[in-house]
């Protein structure tokens, strides 16, 4: 063939490889996307998926990815510019590069929203994504796993359409791989998966990929640990059932060990995962404890600050919710103090809520458990947050049924003492109730009540008659002698006074 022929075919080969490498290297910066966007890029790189050069099919894949990453928007026009069914139909055509362009695109469409990611699966994708699990080349796995985490992700039914592509037991394999990026984004989608219903997480449990994951809490990759203890948490959370296979591939002490972690998110995920298995049942959370789990945890909230301390807060409020022997080891390990200090100096309300929930479930069990909370002016602390005008209601709630709960049980009066000057009629009801229980039985008491002020404090209340409190104030009057009563009320000086002047006037 004459070189006068093929030289224009050389030249428009040339054109089209320059063409779509430049497009594919613009689509990295996001100022240039509207102005692609405008000039028709996508119809230009549709047919370019096709071409017989395979390196201009992978960077035409490889710039419409990136435009379908940057926005919705963008997602929306590879679909509407029907480039699914194409890049389907090469991933099981084409070379090793190609498919890791092509499931780059679908990971970028499905990422955005449920109605994509359903766009990708009616592609026909899911089978086609599968298929890449098995090849040879670990990038090209990845690509395929990280294109079912994003499609997984949105919705169950999304999960198990994944599920029934029979990707799961592929995915557990992938995590036995020996590359760790490879492992990392397996862990992530199995995650993805176990994170919406019992059945999904069973799903991924009867693949055998707990033991799997449970190993890797020990590996030396921080992004790994984050995975793994994602994935068992989502897995942990639904049944105890399934918590309980978390729990015998023997994690525990060994996720202990991710609370000290030096990666924040390594942490948290970890925190999240023994909540999780801590709120099923009482056995479940004796065997946290008996681990070491409650002082590991009171460590971890006093370590850390704002988000990352809701899962131990919410932790030790499990544990103690149980029963009195679990309470008290929460006690024993500390734990007062740091959600003590959560309550005040956390910013966030939900902070604050959830640990005056889990300061209510330490106190609500016996007397010894209130005084604890008492003596560390727990009470007081929970009433100045409940009557902060800025307070949401959800912490208004949490503060208020805390402070009934440790008041009901408080038999160490001078602990309650400070809440009577302060304490709006609602909770004064409650106090009043502890003083009118516990002062019959205790002469000693009784003494230190009118030695401390308390007592008089009682006949400032301004009680509506025939109200509760009102019943209670009346009740502890009962069991003082009336002059002791009158001497302490409030118009018992201006009585004086005035029947001194009576006196002179006569």
């Amino acid at each position: 063939m004459s070189r006068a022929v093929l030289a224009p075919f050389e030249a428009y080969q040339k054109s089209r490889v320059t063409f779509v490498q430049t497009v594919a290297e613009l689509a990295t910066r996001p100022q240039n996307i509207e102005a692609l966007q405008s000039a028709g890029v996508m119809a230009l790189l549709r047919p370019l998926l096709l071409d017989n050069v395979p390196s201009i099919q992978q960077s035409a894949a490889l710039a419409l990815g990136r435009l379908a990453n940057y926005s919705d928007e963008l997602a929306e026009a590879v679909v509407s510019n029907e480039i699914l069914p194409q890049l389907v139909y090469s991933l099981s055509e084409q070379n090793r590069f190609y498919k890791k362009a092509a499931a780059y695109v679908l990971r970028s469409v499905a990422k955005h929203s449920p109605h994509l990611a359903k766009a990708v699966v009616n592609s026909g994708a899911l089978d086609a994504l599968v298929n890449c699990l098995e090849e040879f080349d670990p990038s090209v796995k990845e690509a395929a796993a990280w294109a079912l985490a994003c499609i997984a992700k949105h919705t169950h039914e999304l999960a198990q359409a994944v599920v029934d592509a029979g990707a799961v037991g592929l995915l557990v394999l992938c995590v036995q791989e020996p590359e760790l990026t490879l492992k990392r984004i397996s862990a992530t989608a199995l995650s993805e998966i176990a994170k919406h219903t019992e059945e999904l997480a069973q799903a991924v449990v009867d693949q055998g990929a707990v033991p799997y994951l449970a190993a890797l809490i020990s590996h030396p990759d921080a992004q790994l640990k984050r995975q793994v203890c994602s994935c068992l948490a989502q897995i942990a959370k639904h049944t105890v059932d399934l918590a309980e296979v978390v729990v015998e591939a023997e994690i525990f002490p060994r996720i202990l060990n991710c609370l000290k972690d030096m990666d924040v998110q390594v942490r948290k995920n970890a925190a999240t995962c023994i909540r999780e298995i801590a709120k099923q049942t009482t056995e479940l959370a004796k065997l946290i404890v008996h681990s070491g789990g409650a002082a590991a945890t009171v460590d971890y909230i006093s370590e850390s600050k704002g988000n990352a301390r809701l899962p131990g807060i919410m932790t030790l409020g499990y544990i103690s919710a149980f029963d009195d022997s679990l309470a008290m080891a929460v006690i024993v390990s500390k734990g007062i103090a740091p959600l003590k200090d959560a309550l005040i100096s956390e910013p966030e309300d939900h902070l604050k809520a959830a640990a005056a929930w889990s300061l209510g479930q330490i106190g609500r069990h016996s007397p010894d458990h209130a005084k604890f909370l008492a003596e560390a002016d727990v009470p007081s602390r929970l009433l100045a947050v409940y009557m902060l005008p800025e307070s949401s209601k959800d912490l208004k709630d949490k503060a208020k049924k805390a402070l009934k709960n440790i008041i009901q049980m408080c038999t160490h009066l001078p602990a309650l003492e400070p809440l009577l000057q302060l304490a709006p009629n609602n909770i004064l009801t409650y106090v009043c109730a502890q003083f009118a229980k516990v002062l019959p039985q205790n002469l000693e008491a009784k003494r230190t009540f009118v030695q401390s002020g308390g007592f008089q404090k009682i006949q400032e209340i301004q009680a509506e008659p025939g109200s509760k409190l009102r019943e209670y104030i009346d009740e502890i009057n009962s069991h003082y002698p009336p002059d002791v009563v009158n001497y302490y009320s409030p118009n018992y000086a201006e009585g004086l006074i005035k029947r001194l002047e009576e006196y002179h006037a006569e």
